[in-house]
């Protein structure tokens, strides 16, 4: 079938990308569902960092590509063997697919699957096939979606069934943001009642971990980030104190505040700058958790003794350390009892045409999550 998809011809693009236009809305012929496969009628996408990334070149990926991951919609055909979902589904897109059979699988950590991960980096589905092509040439899937497309065939194992009335606009959010940040806090760090918390970044995946840390009951949350605007939409959702940290002693002026440090620090930036705040204001004892992907040349250094001498801990969270299936209804079910208020991360809704300027606006931090409407 035919299909509009939103397709990066190359990575490394320079921005305003309203002008070097790398993202083209191409039609591409999309191939039906085969074993283990869902065709879906995708109503909503929007525009996230881990797609940016590509786009800016900072996480090389296999180009052209159709690109998009945090979605919602409904199925509209199943393949050979899929006996979990049907016509009508409404469903959210999970950007790791699992496998179900290697040793992460087995261990109960699907957010770490090999097979998954080798896959994304290869820009193939779940079991290495390709359904996007154009004049015969094929073109690569973005994080097994390739969610900016009005119709994707994904692996079974990249979708979760929802029963709910969410509009489609926000249930998009709960595909990546809010798995990634209230998953590092729920999951990853385990939070105690009562704990003191600092977010480092303050995107949508940072936002989500503040409303998660809220929710899971930290007695005081820090939000830090350059954007002063970003500052007001964290002091709205519950943050105790906030920081700007083009401020040279915001370390100091956090450590002050907190009496020493936090608990736990969140990094979800993914800049280097970022994650020496979040490991400064850690307390003696305490955790720095980070959900940041940076280039893969980039490397991280801190004070080799403090980690013995202070029992510091440093952990990454990918996913949110989630297990999709479980953990999305669950997000979902705390959003409706209003303890996620998911709502207040969507600032814009723009076309598909739009998305060059979505990313430009994205990049300079005049957004939270841009949704695509693909309803119409």
């Amino acid at each position: 079938m035919k299909v509009k998809s939103a397709v990066l011809t190359e990575s490394g693009a320079t921005s305003p990308y309203v002008e070097s236009l790398p993202i083209k809305i191409e039609t591409l012929d999309l191939d039906p569902p085969g074993e283990g496969e869902v065709l879906v009628n995708i109503k909503a996408a929007s525009l996230c960092h881990s797609d940016l990334s590509v786009v800016n070149g900072t996480r090389p990926r296999p180009t052209p590509m159709a690109l998009g991951h945090e979605a919602s919609g409904v199925v509209d055909k199943v393949g050979e063997g899929v006996h979990n979902f049907v016509p009508g589904d409404k469903v959210v897109c999970v950007f790791v697919p699992s496998c179900g059979n290697c040793l992460s699988c087995r261990e109960g950590r699907p957010a770490l699957c090999e097979v998954g991960g080798k896959a994304n980096n290869d820009g193939t589905l779940l079991n290495g096939n390709i359904c996007l092509h154009k004049n015969g040439k094929d073109i690569y899937h973005h994080l097994g979606v390739s969610a900016f497309s009005d119709y994707v065939v994904v692996n079974k194992n990249s979708l979760v069934k929802v029963n709910n009335d969410i509009p489609f606009d926000k249930l998009a959010l709960f595909g990546c943001a809010v798995i990634t940040g209230v998953g590092a806090v729920t999951n990853t760090a385990d939070i105690k009642f009562g704990s003191t918390v600092a977010i480092v970044g303050l995107g949508g995946v940072g936002l989500s971990a503040l409303m998660g840390a809220i929710a899971a009951g930290a007695s005081h949350i820090i939000a830090i980030d350059i954007n002063d605007e970003k500052l007001k939409y964290a002091k709205k959702l519950g943050a105790t104190d906030t920081f700007n940290s083009k401020d040279k002693k915001v370390i100091d002026e956090v450590l002050k505040a907190s009496i020493g440090g936090v608990d736990y620090a969140f990094e979800t930036a993914g800049a280097i700058a970022a994650m020496e705040v979040a490991y400064g204001i850690t307390k003696r004892g305490g955790s720095t958790v980070t959900t940041g992907l940076p280039n893969p040349e980039q490397f991280f250094s801190f004070p080799y003794v403090t980690l013995t001498a202070e029992e510091k801990s440093i952990k990454g969270s990918y996913v949110g350390s989630c297990v999709p299936q479980r953990d999305i209804p669950r997000f979902i079910d705390l959003y409706g009892q209003n303890k996620l208020p998911v709502d207040e991360l969507h600032t814009d809704t723009i076309s598909l045409k739009e998305i060059n300027e979505g990313f430009d606006k994205l990049e300079n931090g005049e957004a939270l999550r841009i949704v695509i409407d693909l309803s119409k």
